[in-house]
Formats: structure tokens, C-alpha cells, sequence
């Protein structure tokens, strides 16, 4: 495991109620539209040891908490669910082994890799679950771990990496660390009277203190408190509008099944083809995926312009905790008729740029309480018919810039298998070392020319690629 002082690694995953929005997705997990479990796909070049894999894990859960803890539910949803220990934690089974029955091909774990991330959660449990898979070709292993998006956002998980990944091959010393004091046990009555009569004591005083805050800051510099305001409003409404065009005819619908295909793109070149450009690598990872799906509608005899395509932006601060969630969704009307890669990276940067500056990117946390507390009925009808708006999500989650290693194996890979709620496709991205590793979750009942769209996404890449090399 990483050398993290303890405090590290039981601060992992902020404090003990959800947020509001991490409530939002818990609370819709049930229905497969809005359900957001991913799993992250790491290759090793050797099967590691069963035994100090099941050590090392069991270390890791004890010095961070919140991975013995699961979500407890209000009996009404009048107050957040919280984390609470969880009383009968089986390591075995969130820990298992499983060995390939076939030929051990990258095929092969791309479909036992959708099979796990489709099985649903058990709400009962803390929830992730982890899968040595032996028997890949050449003598090798993979490790795929499950958790869901309420644990933690991308960056919290690429975070949880570096913790639980060790520097080398050679077993690490063994600590003497503390191992933390759980937190006090929850129950779905105790929760919701205990955050109910503290509400009810705290209330007066916050409303006291909010109001005068506002009456000051509303007193020293009305016209700034009224522009301010009004702002607000008007990048609320630019927020909340649906992109303004088409869904593609090539990608419809949205089914609940999965299906997973990687590839690798050198982390210098897409580097030099975003600064060729001026853009960033992430601009250049989206210029390369919005040309892999002009290449596949054009393979299609589809004639499109633009899409909705959906992304998700940072809004982490230096100030907050590990692990949680700290991120918006914006959408945004893609160019993927734009046959320029050049033009289409610029038009990326200026799109996210202008998102970032929306003094509304955040509205979910304003409407999440009170959406939190909707019947799950009328919750996962909105929800889903949020999901439903983008024909395609994509994310790059960052960077890893160490090697990292499990129980005596060496990670080669790590792709990312990101949730795919109620859309045809996500795709999302880690770079590891010097390799952009891209996974692709696509609907197979959306997606009818399975291999013609893969085909096309690293058809898409390899143009945008071009371009870097040509500068």
C-alpha cells in the first residue's frame, strides 16, 4: 500500500452524511436508467498472491473506513442517508477470484467485465465489490474493482489508487498504524430523529446568521448583490436547457445492457495534437472521440451535424476531502460533422472554458435537496429523463504517474469503465504513466454495428493523432 500518513487514509471519503447529490444517485440506483456503478479494469503482468491480495485488502478496509460502511437509509427520506459501519463485514464477498474458461483474450475479459459491472449492488452491504480474474494470456491477470458512484467521484478514485497500490514488487514493511475508531453505528429511525432534532436546534441560528450575512453583503454593495443575482438566474436557465439539437438517429435509446471495448493512445502524442491546436489533452481526447463517431455515422450512411453530448466538470477544491463527490454535469452541442480536428479541438476549449465560468454549474447541489427527498417513483422519473438528454457521456478522469502494484504483480493498464446511465455510450479515460487508457461502455441494442463504431473510435483517434505528428 501507498506510505500515506494515517490521517490519509482514514480521511478517505469525507464526512459521515451524503451530499445531497450523492443521495440523488443512491436513491436511483434500482432503475437501470440512472444507475451509476462503474468498474475500473486493471491489468497485471502476473497473477498476483491470492493470500496477500486478501491481507492487503483487509489492512486497506480497516484504514479507511468508509470502505467497511455501508448506506444507511432514512425511514423517510425527510434527512440525507448516511455512513455507518457496517456490523456483519465479509470481506469474502467483496473479494473474490474467478479463472477465464476460454482462450484468456482481451475479448473474453471485455465481457465478463460488463457482466459484473451490470450485476447491481447489494444495498445492504458497503457498496464495491473487487474480482482477481486469472487465466488473461501470456500468464497474466486483472483486477477489477466495482464501486459505486456514491463512494466517490473519478478523481477520489484515482486518489483511492495511490493508497491502496503499493511501489514494488517486494511486500511492504509491515506498520503499526492506528487503525481509526469506527463511527457511531446509524439505523434508518435513529438517523432521521437524530438529524431531525438537530436540525430543529441548529435551524434558528443558521437562518439568523444567513439572513444577516445577506443583509450586509445586500447593504454594503446592493448593485454587485442584484447583478450578482441576476447572473446567477440567467446561467441557471443556460444550465438547465437542454443542448439545442438532434439526438442522433445512429444512437438511440438506452438498454441496459453493456458491452466494453479498450484501446490505448500514446499520452505525448494526444498531448502534442491538443497543443497543436491549442487546447489541452483533454480537448484533444474529445476532438478524438467526437471524430470516431462522425467516422461511424459516415459508415452508416447517417448524415449529422451535432449531437448532445454530456461531460462531467470538476468543481474540487484545495479544501475538500478525499474520496466524496465534487463534480457537475454540463452539456454541450457537439461538432462531430466537423471533419477538422483542429477546429474541433478549438471548439472544445472554448465550450469547457465557458462552462467552467458558469456561476451555475453547480445548480444540482442547490436543487438535490429537494429532490432528494422525492418518492423514488417521481426521483428516478426526473432523473431519468436527465440521463436521457446527451446521446454520449465522456470523461477523462487524470493522471497516474507512478507505477503501481498488487500483492507482488505490476498494473500495465487501467481502464475505465465508467457508468452508462440511461445513455447509448460513455467513454472515459485514465492516463497511466504515458498511455491514455480508453474504455468504451456501449448499449448493444443502441449501438447495432458493434464493430464498425470501435472500429470508428480509433479511426477517430489515430486523425486527431495525425495532426500532433504533423507540427
Amino acid at each position: 500500500m501507498s506510505d500515506s500518513s494515517p490521517e490519509v487514509f482514514a480521511a478517505w471519503g469525507g464526512g459521515q452524511d451524503l451530499s445531497a447529490w450523492e443521495a440523488l444517485m443512491w436513491r436511483t440506483e434500482g432503475d437501470p436508467r440512472t444507475r451509476s456503478t462503474g468498474v475500473l479494469v486493471e491489468l497485471l503482468d502476473t497473477e498476483p498472491d491470492w493470500d496477500r491480495l486478501v491481507a492487503a485488502h483487509d489492512r486497506l478496509t480497516r484504514r479507511i473506513p468508509r470502505l467497511r460502511e455501508r448506506i444507511v437509509d432514512p425511514v423517510l427520506p425527510l434527512v440525507a442517508p448516511a455512513w455507518s459501519p457496517d456490523p456483519h463485514f465479509d470481506l469474502a464477498y467483496h473479494l473474490q477470484r474467478v479463472q477465464l474458461a476460454g482462450d484468456g483474450s482481451m475479448a473474453e475479459l471485455h465481457q465478463l467485465a460488463a457482466q459484473f459491472a451490470v450485476r447491481p449492488i447489494d444495498p445492504t452491504r458497503p457498496p464495491w465489490e473487487a474480482l482477481l480474474v486469472c487465466g488473461l494470456a501470456d500468464d497474466r491477470a486483472a483486477y477489477l474493482f466495482k464501486p459505486h458512484h456514491s463512494l466517490s467521484d473519478g478523481i477520489g478514485l484515482l486518489q483511492l489508487l495511490d493508497l491502496a497500490h503499493s511501489r514494488g514488487r517486494e511486500p511492504s514493511p509491515r506498520d503499526d498504524h492506528p487503525v481509526p475508531d469506527p463511527r457511531p453505528a446509524e439505523s434508518p429511525e435513529g438517523l432521521l430523529l437524530n438529524r431531525l432534532t438537530s436540525t430543529a436546534v441548529h435551524a434558528p441560528t443558521a437562518l439568523l446568521r444567513e439572513a444577516t450575512g445577506a443583509a450586509g453583503r445586500f447593504v454594503g454593495d446592493p448593485v454587485g448583490t442584484a447583478t450578482a443575482a441576476i447572473k446567477f438566474a440567467r446561467s441557471f436557465k443556460r444550465v438547465l436547457t437542454p443542448p439545442d439539437t438532434a439526438h442522433s438517429p445512429a444512437l438511440t435509446g438506452g438498454g441496459s445492457s453493456y458491452r466494453l471495448d479498450t484501446f490505448d493512445v500514446p499520452l505525448a502524442e494526444l498531448k502534442a495534437a491538443g497543443r497543436a491546436a491549442g487546447g489541452s489533452v483533454n480537448d484533444a481526447f474529445l476532438a478524438g472521440l467526437l471524430g470516431g463517431v462522425r467516422r461511424y455515422h459516415e459508415k452508416l450512411s447517417v448524415a449529422v451535424d451535432s449531437i448532445p453530448v454530456a461531460i462531467p466538470v470538476s468543481l474540487r477544491t484545495d479544501n475538500d476531502p478525499m474520496g466524496a463527490n465534487r463534480f457537475a454535469g454540463a452539456r454541450f452541442v457537439a461538432p462531430v460533422g466537423e471533419p477538422d480536428p483542429a477546429v474541433r479541438i478549438a471548439a472544445i476549449h472554448r465550450f469547457i472554458a465557458e462552462a467552467r465560468a458558469e456561476p451555475a454549474l453547480g445548480f444540482l447541489d442547490l436543487v438535490a435537496p429537494v429532490l432528494s427527498r422525492l418518492p423514488k417513483i417521481a426521483l428516478t422519473r426526473i432523473a431519468g429523463g436527465m440521463t436521457g438528454l446527451s446521446d454520449l457521456q465522456a470523461s477523462n478522469l487524470g493522471v497516474i504517474t507512478r507505477p503501481l502494484y498488487l500483492a507482488g504483480a505490476r498494473v500495465t493498464h487501467i481502464y475505465p469503465m465508467g457508468p452508462r446511465p440511461g445513455i447509448p455510450a460513455m467513454v472515459a479515460m485514465v492516463t497511466y504513466q504515458e498511455t491514455c487508457c480508453i474504455a468504451v461502455n456501449f448499449d448493444p441494442e443502441s449501438v447495432t454495428e458493434p464493430i464498425a463504431f470501435t472500429s470508428s473510435l480509433r479511426e477517430g483517434f489515430d486523425e486527431v493523432l495525425a495532426m500532433g505528428r504533423h507540427t
